[in-house]
């Protein structure tokens, strides 16, 4: 998305002409000008085979303020939570969101996706979530041909935003920020990739568009902070510190209960976005668990207004703000990255000696340069967890597969004066 984006802001002149007089004219975009909203439902826009191989039909339902007259309006895709295996286009949080910003002038489409997974475990949920992207970038392809073709909904494809609630924030997430094969690599091969149907997918309107403008995240996360980088699209976060679902920072996400994988939550978004100078706006719901928004008025006023803030900053409107972000709660560490070589260095030997024997099926060594004092040697898994500190005394260090398992592993050697190495250790 990054390459669109800088094309998109150097353009924002012309956009404002094509939403009438300027963005934001008579509170557009900024107010419920609008009383009405006709909405159209069950509109299919693709279809394919869900987890037991059985085809799924795709349906949208599309919201609209009611009597508008502008041929250009922006639109939002919204993607309804349920932990990949249940809930649908007409959760309450959805259609609320949906109602809400068409009464402000913009066209939202609530989209079904496939569900299931079985056994209910890390492969199968990566799975899943692919299964979602897929569809969100169907259903991005849909707006993008209507607009090509007959111009049914009057969509201006350079304001086109995507978000969601829960797993249907993480679906948001992944599909403007999952954009390299390589990523996936630490949980599915390039092959499996493939056989679902690569990143794009197969699930309708082929050949059109899937760039966006946005990414709306409530209450969401990735599978790694690197996957945003430097000149990617805006993103907007509301989430809860004390979320027990989809984690607030790094930690265990689950489903139905169960602890299934580690994700970087919305508090580690942001850190990676403000540290390569990525647009994010981030609220915390304070002491609050997930989706507090879900059936509390309070909560979905100040996650209206917020995301209302963001999307009319993007638009270039002046009007607001009605909800001014907080300050992030808890410290993050933002972990080596170990995937498209990112972080990942195997020459990076300022600090350290090549490990040997590497691989190994018994015990690696590691020798420290000559005049090298090291504040910490970390041994660090593919899904970033540290497994092992390791004590420095002397010059070189024992790296023992008893103790630390089979795998492929991470050393992260950090000097006295903050100099870092990394090296790919293996041990089989």
């Amino acid at each position: 998305m990054k390459k669109h984006y800088l094309i998109a802001l150097s353009i924002l002149g012309f956009q404002a002409m094509s939403f009438g007089q300027t963005p934001c004219d008579a509170g557009r975009y900024s107010t419920s000008i609008f009383a009405n909203v006709n909405v159209t439902s069950d509109l299919n826009y693709g279809q394919n085979s869900g987890f037991t191989g059985a085809n799924t039909q795709l349906d949208l339902d599309v919201y609209e303020p009611t009597g508008d007259t502008e041929t250009k309006r922006p639109l939002i895709i919204w993607a309804h939570g349920g932990s990949f295996i249940g809930g649908s286009k007409t959760d309450a949080d959805v259609v609320a969101l949906s109602n809400e910003f068409a009464k402000k002038g913009y066209v939202c489409a609530s989209i079904d996706y496939r569900l299931g997974m079985w056994p209910i475990d890390s492969t199968n949920s990566i799975k899943a979530v692919i299964r979602a992207v897929q569809d969100m970038k169907a259903s991005i392809r849909y707006f993008y041909q209507d607009a090509a073709t007959t111009d049914t909904y009057k969509i201006d494809t350079n304001n086109i935003f995507i978000g969601g609630s829960s797993a249907g924030a993480i679906t948001a997430l992944h599909s403007a920020y999952f954009d390299k094969e390589c990523e996936i690599e630490t949980y599915l091969s390039i092959a499996e990739l493939n056989a679902l149907g690569g990143i794009e997918g197969t699930s309708g309107n082929p050949g059109y568009s899937t760039n966006v403008q946005g990414v709306i995240n409530l209450c969401g996360a990735l599978a790694s902070y690197g996957y945003i980088e430097a000149g990617d699209v805006p993103v907007c976060s509301l989430h809860g510190d004390d979320d027990g679902t989809v984690p607030y920072n790094r930690g265990l996400a689950s489903v139905s209960g169960i602890g299934i994988m580690y994700l970087d939550g919305s508090r580690v978004i942001h850190e990676q976005a403000e540290a390569i100078g990525v647009q994010s706006n981030f609220y915390t719901y304070t002491s609050a668990g997930h989706v507090p928004y879900f059936g509390s008025a309070v909560y979905m006023d100040t996650t209206i207004n917020f995301i209302r803030d963001f999307l009319i900053g993007i638009q270039g409107c002046t009007e607001g703000p009605l909800q001014s972000a907080n300050t992030p709660l808890e410290s993050v560490d933002l972990y080596t990255l170990i995937f498209c070589g990112l972080g990942l260095n195997e020459t990076s030997t300022e600090l350290i000696e090549n490990p040997h024997p590497n691989p190994s099926d018994d015990l690696i060594a590691i020798t420290l340069k000559d005049g090298v004092v090291l504040s910490s040697l970390q041994v660090i898994d593919l899904f970033g967890r540290v497994v092992s500190n390791i004590d420095i005394d002397g010059s070189a260090v024992i790296l023992s597969k008893e103790e630390i398992g089979a795998g492929t592993y991470i050393v992260r050697a950090t000097s006295s004066n903050g100099m870092v190495s990394t090296m790919k250790v293996v041990f089989q």
